[in-house]
This record gives C-alpha cells, structure tokens and sequence, in this order.
C-alpha cells in the first residue's frame, strides 16, 4: 500500500474505524458491538476508568490483539488481513500501559534506543542521529548510560516515547503513558508530545487516560464505559451537550441511567474533632541496600482526620505505610501510633489498623461471606458479635446482592468496596489506604468516599489515604507533597496554594517539584529538517532480515550477561550438576557391608570368609551372633549381605560334596541385589576352584571353560561410562531451559508487545533468541568435555571435531525444544517445570543410558529413536570409549540434522503475532 506524503492526512474519513468489534477474555466482556471512526491528524483520546476496555482497544488498533469479532480498518486497510499489518507496522508507534513496560530494564536507555532502531531496520548514521535528536529533545542524552530500570517513572516513560517515536509513525498510541507520574513529569511529557505534533503536523495521537483534568487539552475525545463508546467529540462539546463544568461531571453525565441512579454531589463536612494524635513520624527512613526509599520523613496527623499522601509511583508512599502499620521495620526514625511505638509484635497495636493495600489482596478463592468471616476471625471479632459485624458491612458497604460471588468476578468499584468493608471489619480507629480508588469509575469513587466520609466525622476513624488524583487530594483535610523519598511540605490543599499563589493544586505541586530540583527542562525539539520525513524502516521492510535477527540475539546476550541468576544458571549450574550427576548416578557396587554367621569354625570356613573379605567390593563386619542377629543388623541397614556357613562345612568339601551356604542379600534395592548375587556367585565359583586346584584328588570340571574379556572399559567402571552419558543429558535440559525462559520472560514481563506490533517475524524472533543460548549451549559443551577429561579423569579417545559437530546440532535440537514449550507456556515457573518434565525424564528413560534403545518395546522403543539425546548419547559414548569419528558416527547426525528445522518450523507455527 502507498504511504501518504509526510504530513498529510489519511485519504480516508479517519485514522481508524470500528465496526461492531467484541472482544471477549473468557466470561468477561471487553468490547461489545463497539462502534467508532476516530479522526486522523488530531490528538484522540479515550477516557475511562480502568476495565471499560481502553486498553484492549488501543492493542487490536496496534495490531497487538487479535480481532475476535467485528472490522477494525487502521491506516487505511483491514487489520485482520497479515499482509496489512505488516505493511502498515512500520508507521505505527505503540506504547503499551505500564510504567516502562515496551523497555528492558538492564539495558541502558542508548541499548534500548538502539535495539528499537535496528528493529525497524535502520542504518548505523541514521540510528545514532535519530537518538541523539531524541535523547536531546527529551532532556534523556545525561542519562544515556543509565539501565532503564534505574530511571524514575517519568524518565521511563519518555524513554518509552522515544523508543516508540525512532521511526517516525503516523500514528502514535499511547496507553495510559502518565498513569504513576509526578505532575512535573506529566507536565513536560504533554509539552513534549506537542512539540513533536508541531514538527511533524500529520502525525495522528491516540491516548488512553484516567486523568479527566489531563484529557482536557486533547483536541478530540471518546467516552468509554463497560467495552462501549458513550459519546465522542471535542472536550468542550462534551461539556455543552452535558451542561458540565468539568469532564469528570460530564463523564458522570454521560453514563446510562441506572448507573447515575443515587449519585449525588459530594459534601464534605470540615473536620473539627480533636481528640489527639493519632500518627506521628519523627526521621522516619528505610534503605534498601544503598537506595533510601524513604529519606527523614515527619509528620503528625490528628484524629479524625482525612490525611493524604501524594506523590508518584516509586517515591516512597507505599512504603512510608508498611512502615507505620508494622509491616517493614524502619531503617531509622520512629513511628508512633496512638502514641505507642510501632512495632510489628504488638498485635494490640495492630488491631486498631486497618489498611487496605494498592494491591488486590482478597482471598480469590473465597466469596464475598467468607472472606468477610475470615477476617472478622483473623482480627478476633467476638464469636458473638462476628455474624452482626458482618451483616453491618454488608449494608453499610452495599454488597448484600454480592454474598455468594468471587471477588475476581466483581466490578472494580464493587471489588473496591469489599477491601474497604475487610478492612474495618474489626472497627480500626486509623484507617490507612493506597490508591484505594486507582482505576475506579467517578460514580464509584464518590461512593468511597462517602463511606470514608462517614467513617471520618461520624466515628472518628483516622484517615491516611495515598491518591494521584489532584481532585481527591483537595477533599483531604491536611495533605503531604512526596518526592524522591522526601516530604517536600504539608498543609491543607487551600494552604499550599496560597503559599505558592496557584490556582491549582497540580501547579502547586510542580512548583514544590521544582524547587526540589526536579524541573531538568527538555532541550530544545529537533528542527523538521533534523530528522527524516520519510522513515527508511519502513521503506525497507523485506519478509527476513538479519538485522532484526541478530537485533534480539546481542540484546539477549546484553540481558543474559547483566542477570546474575540466569548467568549462575547458564555457567555454574550445567558445572555443578555434572559433579553431582557424575558421582551420584554410579552403577558401581563396591565397599559392601558384610557378616558372617559361621556354624562350622574351621579353617576352611575362614579361608572362605577371607576370601569374600580380600575383593574389592566387600568390607567385613564383626561376625554375626545367631538369626536374631543377622535380622537386627539387615534391618538397620548395618550390612548389606549376610554368609551363613552351615556345620560340616569343611569335612563335606573334602568328600567331594557341594555343601550350601547361605546368603542372605538386603533386596530393597533390586538392582543392587543382583549385583551383590553376582559377585558372590563369582567369588563362591573361585574359591571352589582354588580349593579343587589344591586338593590331591582329581575334580570334574567341564571340558570347555568361558573366559570374560571386557572391551573399552576393562575394570568395567561406571565414571567412565556415566561422565560420557551426562554430556547429553546436561546439553539438553540447561540450554533447552534457558531458551524456554528467554522466551516466556518476555510474555510475563510484557515486552512480548514489541514482538506484536514491529516488522520482526517469528523465525527473526526465534532465530535471534536460539542464537545466543546456541553459543551458550556450545560453551557448556566445551566446559563438560574439559571437566570429563582433566577432573574425572576419562580420556577422549575418537574424534574432538565429530564430538563438536553433534554437539552442536544437539544443542540446536534441544533449545528448538526450549522455543517449542516457550510458545505454549505463558508464565516462568511453568516454562521451568516444564522444560524440565520434557527434557530430564525423557533423556533419561529413553536414550538408552539405563538400557540399549533396541532392548525397548512398543512406545518406549518409538520414543527412543526419534528423541535426540539417544543419538548424541551414542556419539558421545563412541568419541570417548571407542575412539571412533565423522566416518563410523554419520548415521547418527541425520536425525540431529532432521530434528533441529523440524523443531524451528513447529515453534514458530505455535508462537502467535497476535495475542488472543
């Protein structure tokens, strides 16, 4: 498809356009029947609180979801079409919700700039010149070597905009990009996103936000509520067509009858209670290592009284709260509650808090009733009053028609109400809340505050609520300004306006932000000339490129390199198990326990007990007693064979007769047992002969005698049959469980996105994974054949560069496997379970280690020939033991050379371009 000239608009009547698109996750209902045209070369936005389906919306506009019912038409062509979406990839830019969530943390934000460009395909001049425009413009360029997972929120999400913004699309996604950030940081973001709009003027912007004050300057907006659009249009229609002074109200406005029914304004009476102190925090601090999480914080909060916390994510709040309700002991300072120290053992303490965490921390499990009963018991409500306790809440709090259903089944306002009713269960008088209305519609945020409202004056329950709404900031009594670990100042929110003469408490908070000196300005933007018009990535876009290969090979191996538990994985683990597998699976049987109940006491039986005594593999014990004895000391696990020599046993051997001894062999073990039979056999063998040898009568013998010669292993040793045999067992379940995890990290961390919507293909994306634990995999071999030659001492007989060859294809088989169980599994501790289910039991059982593959039947025998570790066992075995080479081995590399496309091809039919 044609690209439109740079700055012009799409020849269509939008950007984008829905028809009747469902989505669907399970029972739950995304978007329903959704109708929507959204206008090209405009800032759009989608408000909402969260759940109504915003972010679903934005991953099918950006190609990252697959379309489930009903059109979605983006740039100008059908969205379900494949050859559509990755023509039109390269010209869009998404950036995902989530603080950081589309960056690699251990990469540094020039790595991360750097991999985004050789995605897209761009040259090494034009890379480094679109980074350097972009670093200077977003006050990035003093941070280039920073890992991205050092960076604050804001930093992390302008990175984030300039990941998504190297390659010049025409239209930009952003979901949520400022949910977390410091007002400055929000500020600059927007300024810098109209500075990029005035550069390039037919670029189209779509944001999704839960900041009505935030969704004001868009030029364009949609309303959302339950997976449906309520109404479109400029902010100040919106505010006309509801008669409302602000968008909030007009949100309200908007929302269907029954969902507006009993919603009223909310009036906040002043606090006038003063009953004492109910918090104080004097130099409180925590560290984490050397990162001050809270640096010297004090304040003092009365009874009674509605105190918020303000600030970003990661500035210390949520811990500031662990610390006053004894969940984290503080590094230094102190806490009081209700003038008592803090501390964590004194449940009296603690009884009379409750807290309800940012988290969702409910029992899932359990409905409504029970997981109000469980807490009403965990805090010691009265066995009398708990069913009463219990039947208050529910009114109290609106959940009577909710009793039988599962918390994950609620709505989020619903859901909300229940963590409040649990938390005051056991009537707290401080009541400590984090984010207790993130992602809460206004009608249901108002509801909880009525509640706290009431909690508040009515009760006096003391209030300590975080939020990142400046509107509920301003209903608090008294609030604190946090940044960076540190109280910047507290007051009443009409207080810190005036000291700084704003109008509003946002301006109020930048300006604190930056005389904390916060308020880095971005450089100047890059002039129009500075950057390309037209994006050369897109314009080069072939169906495989090795560029964009090799791009996910050097960022793993950067990630693999930076993360010391995968890295102590991938080097030191594949060492230490060939140790422990090395000695520990050992078919030797030697240094048995033996005793010896000899009923004859001749000479005779002596010698035949020395005889036992003088081989290698028994160690005599004291002699045995009687039957009662021999049964004690079996039991006990003293020895492991018992010799009872019967009476006569001397004068029967020189009649000629072949008198019987006992031997009494602990079988717990069967395969132990049979070797201890054969060696005492053996040995009981020898003795007759030597006694035959020595005696003057002549004694029978047979006229043809088998003689044993063993070849390759003469002392018939298992080191340097097992050492060998653990190479392939090794090669298969390290590698193939590292490949697995690099993939499914990805999945779990959520950067998988950048997988979806860039011009990368699944065998790009697969190869450039495979590639890097490939040369890990080969650099283990190198270390097992070094540990098997210089520590256990087995010598490498046959052909170094045969052994290498196979074992190259073997580690290409087993982390094609890794990749295989990567595109079915989601989650890490899965991947791990199950690669180690696919790999260990597998090489095991069936590769002939314990028993030759010909010896199997059936599926046992099916299963041997096709899995590879059978076949490169068989080449390790021959290189090592038998000294054999390219020319005796060759049958064996071809199923190595089959299997390694035919696992490449099944993983990248199992890994979806899309998520479902």
């Amino acid at each position: 498809m044609a690209r439109p000239p740079a700055g012009q608009p799409e020849p269509m009547n939008g950007v984008a356009q829905l028809a009747g698109v469902g989505l669907r996750y399970g029972r739950t209902r995304a978007l329903d029947d959704l109708d929507l045209s959204i206008p090209a070369g405009c800032m759009a936005g989608l408000i909402g609180p969260d759940g109504v389906g915003k972010s679903s919306l934005l991953a099918l506009l950006a190609g990252a979801r697959q379309i489930q019912t009903g059109s979605v038409q983006v740039l100008g062509g059908d969205m379900a079409d494949p050859a559509h979406r990755r023509a039109v990839c390269p010209r869009i830019a998404y950036m995902p919700q989530g603080l950081g969530k589309n960056l690699y943390p251990t990469l540094t934000v020039f790595e991360n700039l750097e991999f985004f460009g050789r995605l897209f395909g761009q040259a090494a001049a034009e890379r480094h010149g679109r980074i350097a425009d972009l670093l200077a413009s977003t006050g990035l360029a003093p941070f280039a070597e920073r890992p991205a997972g050092k960076l604050s929120g804001g930093m992390k999400q302008k990175l984030g905009l300039c990941c998504a913004l190297l390659h010049d699309p025409d239209l930009l996604i952003l979901d949520e990009p400022t949910t977390g950030v410091d007002p400055l940081s929000r500020n600059q973001f927007w300024e810098l996103i109209e500075r990029i709009r005035r550069n390039r003027p037919g670029m189209s912007v779509l944001v999704a936000t839960a900041y009505m004050d935030e969704a004001q300057r868009f030029d364009w907006l949609a309303a959302m509520d339950g997976g449906r659009v309520l109404a479109c249009g400029a902010p100040a229609e919106l505010l006309a067509r509801t008669g409302s002074a602000s968008l909030e109200e007009a949100f309200i406005a908007l929302l269907p009858e029954e969902r507006r029914r009993g919603h009223r304004a909310l009036v906040i009476p002043p606090h006038t209670r003063s009953d004492g102190v109910a918090i104080e925090a004097h130099g409180l601090t925590m560290r984490f290592g050397d990162f001050v999480a809270v640096d010297h914080v004090n304040f003092r909060i009365e009874r009674g009284e509605i105190f918020g916390f303000l600030g970003s994510n990661g500035c210390g709040k949520t811990t500031t709260m662990k610390m006053l309700t004894g969940l984290l002991p503080a590094s230094e300072g102190q806490a009081l509650l209700f003038g008592q120290p803090v501390d964590a053992r004194d449940l009296r303490v603690r009884q009379r808090v409750g807290y309800m965490s940012q988290a969702f921390s409910l029992y899932g499990e359990l409905s409504v009733r029970q997981n109000l009963d469980l807490h009403a018991r965990l805090f010691h409500v009265p066995a009398a009053e708990r069913q009463a306790r219990i039947a208050a809440m529910v009114e109290r709090f609106g959940l009577a028609g909710e009793l039988d259903s599962l918390p994950g089944d609620l709505p989020m306002g619903i859901r909300q109400r229940l963590s409040l009713a649990v938390a005051v269960i056991h009537r707290p008088e401080l009541l400590i809340l984090d984010e207790p209305t993130s992602g809460v519609d206004p009608i249901a945020r108002d509801g909880i505050w009525e509640l706290l409202i009431q909690l508040s004056r009515e009760e006096g329950v003391t209030i300590f609520i975080s939020t990142h709404f400046m509107n509920e900031a301003l209903r608090c009594d008294r609030i604190s300004l946090m940044h960076a670990g540190r109280v910047l100042d507290s007051d009443t929110p009409q207080a810190l306006m005036a000291k700084r003469g704003l109008p509003s408490l946002e301006e109020t908070f930048i300006a604190y932000l930056e005389d904390a000196g916060d308020s880095a300005a971005p450089a100047p933007p890059v002039s129009p000339a500075a950057a390309p018009a037209e994006n050369a990535g897109a314009a080069g876009n072939p169906p495989f490129s090795l560029r964009r290969l090799l791009s996910y090979s050097r960022r793993e191996a950067m990630e693999l390199r930076r993360d010391p538990i995968r890295a102590t994985l991938a080097l030191l683990g594949t060492a230490l198990l060939m140790f422990i597998m090395g000695y520990g699976i050992n078919m030797d049987v030697e240094r048995l326990t033996f005793a010896v109940l000899d009923h004859d006491q001749t000479t005779t039986s002596q010698g035949y007990s020395l005889d036992v005594s003088g081989s290698r593999y028994f160690i005599e014990k004291p002699p045995l007693g009687g039957h009662e004895d021999l049964e004690r000391r079996m039991r006990s696990g003293e020895i492991s064979l018992a010799i009872e020599i019967p009476p006569n046993f001397a004068r029967d051997l020189k009649r000629g007769a072949r008198p019987q001894v006992a031997f009494w062999i602990d079988g717990a073990m069967p395969t132990r047992a049979d070797t201890i039979k054969g060696y005492v056999q053996g040995i009981h063998e020898s003795f007759l002969e030597h006694l035959a040898r020595e005696s003057s009568q002549a004694v029978a013998s047979p006229q043809a005698q088998v003689a044993v010669r063993y070849r390759y292993n003469p002392d018939v040793q298992s080191l340097p049959a097992m050492v060998p045999a653990m190479i392939p067992i090794l090669l298969m379940m390290i590698p193939a469980m590292l490949t697995a995890l690099g993939v499914v990290r990805e999945k779990e961390m959520g950067s998988i996105v950048n997988f979806y919507v860039t011009p990368v293909t699944r065998l790009e994306f697969l190869l450039g994974k495979q590639l890097t634990y490939i040369g890990l995999g080969m650099a283990n071999f190198a270390m097992l054949v070094a540990l098997a030659v210089l520590f256990f001492g087995v010598p490498l007989k046959g052909s170094l560069p045969a052994l290498s060859i196979g074992a190259l294809l073997y580690v290409a088989c087993s982390t094609g496997l890794g990749l295989l169980i990567s595109s079915v599994l989601r989650s890490q501790i899965a991947a791990i379970f199950g690669t180690a289910i696919a790999t260990l039991l597998p090489a095991i059982q069936f590769s002939g280690l314990l028993q030759p593959v010909s010896a199997m039947e059936g599926m046992g025998a099916l299963v041997g020939q096709l899995y590879p570790t059978s076949h490169f066992l068989t080449i390790c075995r021959g290189v090592f033991n038998k000294a054999l080479g390219l020319i005796e081995l060759w049958p064996y590399f071809v199923p190595l050379l089959l299997a390694v496309p035919l696992l490449t091809l099944a993983s990248a039919a199992g890994l979806r371009k899309q998520e479902r």
